[in-house]
């Protein structure tokens, strides 16, 4: 196999993580793993088709024996035990990431998915920012002299790393003239340049798993990590994952996905923007029972909501593993008061009810709003570091429930598609730029609620939505207007520079896939071509 890297600008001290060694291993990965994933997502395509057919999802008639067996994941290391508050952010650069991990938080989420451009400058950056940080050793002093260190006053947040979904490519890194895996590229490298450290440092290699939609999904992960750790020759069972369960086929698979890891799983993750965006792309043209209102609307008291996160829960505590909670994108501004306020006020509300309902932990996306999760979250635990021994046995979850979309009150309006617009475009523009991570109207977005922005309009044009606020009906005319008056709007906000180069190609690339007959599964990818 013929492995080359198409950057076209080179990356400083890449030479340290494209080893021929870590190289070597990323073949294997991509032999051993790549068609594997390859026939999954086209089982997605299959199994999405049968749903447009029927209208319907449901648990699996022939994994009924793993629902109802007596079984649980293995115990959850040390390092794990506890993860009240765990902050969520990109890996590069290294001053956020040493933010992140000096945030007083017990877990850092460092991604390379949602919140991270797949940039090669950006790959390579967040191994090399979380090698060192393994190693004690992650430093940066800005242009203006001030220096960032690692704290020695308290420990340091434990590194739980996002790799990409199966779904994205590695177009830097070729094999015989093919795109790698992103999945494997992001594994690969943080596995083969931490694992050993951090068993050194009494921790291991921890990772987030996103995207998956089905439990065959999950146990290509078991065979990945299974050959991975006979590759360093460390013991099997040293990695653990935690999985997004961010899709709506996968909450139908909970117990499926856990018992397919049980030796590497340690928890779930209802992560909920992306199961917004889910449901969506799966029920898009199952009629108008399934569109959503107005983003902004759409509570996690929602009934349909709230069924996926009681039986996230209590499938997690049955099966011995830790359910935590998604991502309050409220943010603080420390300029603003009032708007801080705000923040702490309704993510004390949203973590008040993950904590009172049996999650083991929760998310949140600035350091500021660590004490606010984790006060919440010590009323309810106390001493314990997380609260397995809640089991919930009065849930019960049907079918029905997890489907009753139009549980959830609220309109679709004008002002709503012109927000989703605006923030669809908004965030690609930063996102082709380079940067995942923006913070738009003191919310923090990644690609979740872009997807979920431009799924909505594209819904809402297929189903012939009736404006609340306007009476007017969703057209495509109607939404090309709309479209052009918001990019209108944002050049007002950005520099003209800025404008032409980034929000202008994001104006069209959104126009492109909110207006065109055929739904785009991620915006990511297509947006991924504009990335330099």
């Amino acid at each position: 196999m013929a492995l080359t890297i198409s950057a076209r600008r080179p990356v400083d001290r890449a030479e340290e993580i494209l080893t021929p060694e870590a190289l070597a291993f990323i073949e294997q990965l991509h032999q051993r793993f790549a068609a594997t994933r390859a026939d999954l997502l086209k089982a997605r395509a299959v199994k999405r088709d049968e749903v447009a057919r029927t209208g319907r999802l449901d648990f699996l008639p022939e994994t009924q024996d793993i629902r109802e067996g007596d079984w649980t994941v293995a115990p959850a290391p040390t390092a794990l035990q506890d993860r009240r508050v765990e902050m969520t952010g990109p890996a590069a650069p290294a001053k956020m990431a040493i933010n992140a991990l000096n945030s007083g938080a017990k877990v850092w989420l460092a991604d390379l998915e949602d919140a991270s451009t797949p940039t090669w400058s950006n790959v390579v950056e967040s191994i090399l920012n979380l090698r060192d940080a393994a190693a004690g050793t992650l430093a940066y002093t800005s242009p203006e002299g001030k220096e960032y260190t690692l704290r020695t006053d308290a420990p340091l947040a434990v590194v739980v790393a996002r790799p990409r979904g199966w779904h994205m490519a590695e177009r830097h890194l070729l094999i015989d003239g093919e795109h790698t895996v992103g999945a494997l590229v992001d594994f690969g490298l943080h596995f083969f340049h931490t694992a050993r450290q951090l068993l050194k440092n009494g921790q291991g290699p921890y990772y987030y798993l996103p995207k998956m939609e089905s439990h065959l999904e999950a146990r290509l992960w078991n065979e990945v990590f299974v050959f991975a750790q006979d590759y360093l020759g460390i013991p099997q069972g040293t990695i653990r994952a935690t999985v997004l369960i961010e899709t709506i086929p996968a909450a139908f698979e909970m117990d499926e996905i856990l018992y397919e890891l049980r030796d590497h799983a340690s928890g779930l993750n209802a992560g909920r923007w992306d199961y917004l965006f889910s449901i969506i792309k799966y029920f898009r043209d199952a009629g108008s029972r399934f569109v959503l209102p107005d983003r902004a609307t759409v509570a996690m008291t929602a009934p349909f909501m709230r069924a996926y996160t009681e039986l996230l829960v209590k499938t997690c505590h049955h099966r011995g593993a830790f359910a935590m909670g998604g991502m309050a994108a409220v943010i603080p501004n420390r300029r603003e008061p009032e708007v801080t306020a705000q923040a702490f006020e309704k993510v004390r509300a949203d973590k008040t009810r993950e904590a009172n309902d049996g999650f083991d932990g929760s998310w949140v996306a600035h350091p500021d709003l660590v004490p606010v999760c984790r006060d919440v979250f010590d009323a309810v635990l106390g001493e314990r570091p997380n609260q397995l021994d809640r089991q919930r046995p009065e849930v019960s979850v049907t079918a029905d429930q997890l489907l009753d979309v139009a549980s959830a009150r609220g309109t679709v309006t004008e002002a709503g598609m012109r927000l989703n617009l605006y923030v669809a475009v908004a965030y690609t523009a930063v996102w082709i730029s380079g940067n995942g991570a923006v913070a738009i109207h003191n919310l923090m977005e990644d690609a979740a609620t872009a997807e979920i922005s431009r799924s909505q309009v594209w819904q809402q044009i297929r189903n012939n939505s009736v404006l609340a606020d306007t009476g007017r009906t969703v057209t495509r005319e109607l939404v090309s207007g709309i479209l052009a008056e918001e990019t209108e709007k944002l050049r007002g906000e950005v520099g003209e520079e800025a404008f032409v180069k980034h929000y202008l190609p994001a104006s069209k690339l959104i126009g492109d896939i909110c207006l065109s007959q055929d739904y785009t599964d991620f915006l990511t990818t297509p947006a991924y071509e504009l990335v330099g």
